[in-house]
């Protein structure tokens, strides 16, 4: 009778961070994503080239090793589907941001789109920069609200998948 027990398992701290975390777009109960804060995600970027072509390997390698030398914990989700199905994928397991390796990235000065997973807004960014800039997200030195207003939003149309 003078003995307290706390009962803290990790199932309930799981459940926890679940219950608080899960989220759905609005206007597309279809589309459901985790929105664990960018310095407790596992993995903190997902880069996604546009597509198969090979002129995006140097530069998909490029970012990488940008990323590791960073110590930012990346993806490449190099798979077929759509842009708009891969930002869901990642979305769905908590991937903060994504960087997007299109046809405009391989034009000098080479940029690349970052999309931020919460507001899906996307903004341009060199690619010498992009690894100290998510790096700063990640570590929670940098909000999105500064980056946006640090380099150019990207207005292009993300398809719905």
């Amino acid at each position: 009778p003078s003995v307290i027990e706390p009962s803290f398992g990790i199932g309930r701290i799981m459940y926890a961070l679940f219950e608080h975390n899960f989220m759905v777009r609005e206007g597309d109960e279809q589309r459901t994503y985790f929105s664990l804060p960018p310095v407790i995600a596992p993995l903190k970027c997902a880069v996604l080239p546009l597509s198969s072509n090979p002129d995006f390997n140097d530069l998909v390698a490029n970012i990488s090793a940008n990323l590791t030398e960073n110590d930012v914990s990346h993806k490449i989700d190099d798979s077929s589907g759509s842009i708009g199905r891969r930002y869901a994928r990642t979305d769905e397991v908590a991937v903060p941001f994504g960087i997007t390796v299109d046809f405009d990235s391989l034009k000098e000065p080479h940029t690349v789109t970052l999309r931020e997973r919460d507001t899906t807004s996307q903004i341009r960014i060199e690619v010498d920069k992009v690894g100290d800039v998510l790096r700063r997200l990640s570590n929670g030195k940098m909000s999105w609200t500064q980056a946006t207003e640090q380099f150019p939003k990207f207005e292009a149309q993300e398809t719905k998948s």
